[in-house]
């Protein structure tokens, strides 16, 4: 009998980091020595507050208290992953997914800390990026046409005036090449 194979992951039920990250958050702020109770604190409010969401457009992150923080990045913005793991990250079987966009800043624009499937998460954030990437690179002109086009679209409203454009110009360089 074959060995039944994982279930593909899901990363919709990753909505909280896991444990762990508490206890490496307090490994972390020891080395802080003097200042461990404040940095102990600061880490346990974001721990407790963090939360993710993986939809269907793009990924959301939020934490914070006094201070509340909200990104949300589109799978289309998505410019680069990486995932790092510092010594003790590794001996704790986690891992940070920094996410890049072209903001132009050279931080990423999220990390998403405390995920033990780290690699399968990474793996899932390419095909969603290139698969947002791979409709709007693959779109032809005829496609643009029979699309929809809604007012808050102006990228799709902008395509299909180049489309056309580019078509009244293939039409009268083919027109002028025949004639000689």
């Amino acid at each position: 009998m074959a060995p039944a194979s994982p279930p593909p992951f899901d990363p919709r039920g990753l909505t909280r980091p896991a444990p762990v990250l508490l206890r490496y958050y307090t490994l972390v702020s020891l080395a802080a020595l003097a200042a461990f109770p404040i940095a102990w604190l600061v880490s346990f409010f974001r721990y407790e507050t963090l939360k993710y969401s993986f939809g269907e457009d793009g990924v959301s992150m939020s934490w914070g208290i006094l201070f509340r923080r909200e990104i949300h990045l589109t799978y289309r913005r998505i410019q680069d992953i990486h995932v790092t793991r510092n010594l003790l990250q590794r001996w704790m079987g986690l891992a940070t997914v920094s996410i890049q966009t072209a903001s132009g800043s050279a931080t990423p624009e999220m990390q998403i800390e405390g995920i033990l499937e780290f690699e399968q998460l990474r793996d899932f954030l390419y095909t969603k990026m290139r698969g947002a990437r791979g409709l709007a690179e693959s779109a032809t002109p005829p496609a643009l046409e029979g699309a929809p086009a809604t007012p808050s679209d102006e990228a799709l409203v902008l395509l299909r005036h180049i489309a056309a454009d580019l078509s009244v110009i293939a039409g009268s360089s083919s027109g002028e090449g025949s004639s000689s």
